[in-house]
């Protein structure tokens, strides 16, 4: 890794994102700080790690709470894999640099792009770049009588409130339903994954995989593919929107069709299951550190092997004595 030991801020270690990246650290031996809104997180208790509970990032005390985290624990640099406190961390950029923590935080439409779906559509769709035809709410009266069509909300995350329907009428109705939604054409064809790391200069690396096996909108099987066409188009919709640091573009392969490939989101974070990535022979993890601690990203570290699969499954990882408190939440404001 060429990196001494280092103490690292892992924010959302109940998701499989973040849970994944804090263990991986900490077998590149990293210290890390796992941090989290909800108290039972299963990444708290995480063998190794120093587990903290900070507000949702929508609480008007989560700022003042990560900045003090920081200023007693002193990590070196913080990995965000809960998108939504991203625009938060690119206010407070300037203060956790005064504190000596390195981020690696993509610039502000970047952000937005990856946020919110009708802002990925809208500018992927200007640059010539194949996205299935999206239409917000207001303009329902333009979708087809019928379409295979999906309805979700436009700032979601883990397919929740995603449902599929088959007419405009029955979209019209979730449309009532799902928060602040878009509809968005459904588009057959075999759904994948890039783990990609786009170092400062620009430079993109794409690892696709497969996704198999989907349950709550994470990938449980995954394999890695080769697929030209699929990756220039992620690494063109990668400069388009201006990302940087570590990120992932989720797609669909439909074979023959025509788009044959077509670009649903992307996500400004490691993706659930990057570790099929590095499996393959890809080191995500350790170059995302390099680059986060203003090393140089070494791309040759992230070439991969096709045809690699991997499965995740759910085990028991604790179980405690009653009322024992696992993490120590973050003082609060005073």
């Amino acid at each position: 890794m060429g990196t001494d030991l280092t103490r690292i801020l892992v924010t959302g270690v109940g998701g499989a994102p973040g849970f994944d990246l804090a263990a991986r650290l900490l077998d590149l031996g990293a210290e890390v700080i796992g941090a989290d809104a909800d108290p039972l997180a299963s990444g708290l208790l995480i063998d190794g790690i120093i587990p903290r509970v900070l507000p949702p990032a929508a609480d008007p005390s989560y700022e003042e709470a990560l900045t003090g985290l920081c200023r007693d624990l002193r990590p070196a640099g913080l990995f965000s894999t809960v998108e939504h406190e991203l625009p938060q961390l690119l206010r407070l950029e300037p203060e956790l640099s005064g504190l000596g923590v390195r981020t690696w935080l993509p610039p502000a439409p970047a952000i937005e792009a990856c946020l919110d779906k009708a802002v990925f559509h809208t500018v992927l769709a200007w640059h010539q770049i194949p996205v299935p035809r999206t239409w917000p709410a207001s303009e329902i009266s333009q979708v087809p009588a019928v379409c295979p069509m999906v309805v979700k909300p436009r700032r979601g995350q883990g397919s929740k409130n995603v449902v599929f329907c088959s007419t405009r009428d029955q979209a019209r109705v979730l449309c009532e339903l799902i928060p602040d939604p878009v509809i968005q054409e459904r588009v057959d064809g075999q759904e994948f994954t890039a783990d990609c790391l786009v170092s400062r200069d620009g430079r993109a690396s794409v690892i696709l995989r497969y996704r198999l096996v989907v349950k709550g909108g994470l990938s449980m099987v995954s394999r890695t593919v080769r697929d030209d066409e699929a990756a220039t188009l992620v690494r063109q919709a990668l400069t388009v929107i201006g990302v940087t640091g570590p990120c992932c573009v989720q797609g669909i392969i439909s074979g023959h069709a025509i788009p044959r490939v077509q670009l649903l989101e992307a996500n400004a974070r490691f993706a659930g299951a990057f570790r099929a990535s590095e499996a393959a022979g890809a080191d995500l993890a350790g170059q995302a550190l390099r680059g986060l601690l203003g090393q140089p990203v070494d791309h040759a570290r992230l070439t991969y092997q096709p045809g690699i699969c991997l499965t995740k499954y759910v085990a028991t990882l604790r179980t405690s004595p009653p009322q024992e408190q696992e993490a120590q939440p973050c003082p609060a404001p005073q």
